[in-house]
């Protein structure tokens, strides 16, 4: 390999695909080159990016009619890549929010891959179509450029049967009705990450909060996933953006029978309406809930911190123990006043933190006297991705003997 091969990662969604280009330097080392997005697919439609640096390389809108679609988005960014950066990256590597029961580690993509994670898109509505789109253009435009899918889900595949079961016949769990959990990429991520940043607790009790508008918490035992908060699909655990997490089942079949809702309409509502948003009535963004003075803002944050506090329980007792409590994703690393107020809930376990280094967002941000050492470590979900898609490449040959290249 040459020092201008490059690996492309994306993150796609309903309405925006990010991407980043990493070049692959001596040794298989990774270096960021740019990150960029195409935002307001199919309203406004924008591509924004930036160097390593930060610098700007791309500020420019499109007509809408000419970026309907994730796969018209695709185009436009792909284009500007090759076009006017000469960017041809030697593999794409995809975030994946479902494997499913079979898949627990990357895989590269042919059509059967795709015809089977299609499967999964009931499990994920809100990711896993958006996902796939861009693997489907990338096999029809460029049908011999090695893709990897990274998956959401294969983190979490270290859990026992306990722990994977629902209390349901069997025949369900057998047709994949268990607790997947979610946010794999950016757990794996701090897993790797944490001998370098706490080496004394690395292999220890750990809980991770991924704190985002996407939230869960993950309890790590010797580096691997022994529980987490979300289950079968991204709807549980932690209060969310516009997600309610953890809700009693009755109130699914309520909005059923007594409200008349479908299917497809408890889906969107369950997906879309709830959460922060729908707590508060004001916004599903927690920067704009700690500007507010609106008393129902006030209860949504109440009500995360307090729910972040009550798995925290959980997840200790699942690990039987704690050595370290570490946060992550946008509100886990930005948000001071999130995190005091958690480390409040955690006080029970004699976390002490201290104000200054939480305020100047340290790595550590515990007192020394905290029995329990508090984290901020800064995930990185994209490298996950472009480490496992370059890994795949070079190893395909020998640990994937039967994978055929689409061509």
């Amino acid at each position: 390999m040459t020092i201008m091969d490059t690996i492309l990662v994306v993150n796609a969604g309903s309405s925006s695909v990010k991407f980043q280009v990493f070049s692959v330097e001596g040794e298989g080392r990774l270096r960021r080159q740019l990150k960029g997005q195409m935002d307001g697919i199919g309203s406004r439609p924008r591509l924004r990016a930036s160097g390593a640096n930060g610098d700007p390389l791309a500020d420019r809108a499109y007509p809408i009619e000419t970026v309907p679609d994730v796969p018209a988005a695709m185009g436009v960014a792909g284009e500007w890549l090759r076009d006017e950066l000469r960017i041809h990256p030697i593999a794409v590597g995809h975030r994946v929010v479902h494997g499913g029961p079979e898949y627990d580690r990357p895989v590269l993509i042919d059509h059967g891959v795709v015809a089977r994670l299609e499967r999964f898109v009931s499990l994920a509505p809100l990711h896993q179509p958006h996902n796939l789109s861009p693997i489907r253009s990338i096999l029809a435009g460029f049908p011999t450029l090695p893709q990897v899918a990274c998956f959401d889900t294969a983190f979490h595949r270290t859990h026992s049967a306990v722990a994977d079961h629902y209390a349901i016949p069997h025949q369900l769990h057998a047709e994949g009705v268990r607790r997947y959990g979610f946010h794999g990429l950016s757990y794996e991520y701090i897993a790797k990450t944490l001998p370098q940043t706490a080496p004394g607790v690395a292999k220890g009790r750990v809980i991770v909060a991924h704190l985002g508008s996407g939230a869960s918490m993950c309890a790590l035992k010797g580096g691997q996933s022994v529980e987490s908060t979300m289950g079968f699909t991204a709807l549980d655990g932690l209060p969310m953006g516009t997600r309610p997490g953890q809700i009693d089942p009755g109130v699914v079949l309520y909005l059923i029978s007594e409200r008349g809702m479908s299917a497809s309409n408890v889906q969107n509502f369950l997906y879309r309406d709830c959460g922060l948003k729908g707590l508060s009535g004001v916004s599903n963004d927690m920067r704009e809930l700690e500007a507010s003075q609106d008393a129902k803002a006030k209860l949504a944050i109440d009500y995360f911190v307090y729910r972040i506090g009550l798995n925290a329980g959980m997840l200790a007792a699942a690990l039987q123990g704690l050595d370290a409590f570490v946060f992550t994703a946008g509100i886990g690393e930005n948000s001071a006043s999130i995190r005091a107020r958690v480390a409040e809930q955690l006080g029970w376990f004699g976390v002490k933190l201290d104000p200054t280094e939480n305020s100047r967002n340290a790595r550590l941000i515990s007192r020394p006297d905290s029995l329990i050492p508090v984290y901020v470590v800064p995930t990185d979900e994209e490298l996950m991705i472009a480490q496992h898609t370059l890994a795949l490449l070079v190893n395909a040959p020998s640990t994937n003997p039967k994978q055929e290249r689409v061509s």
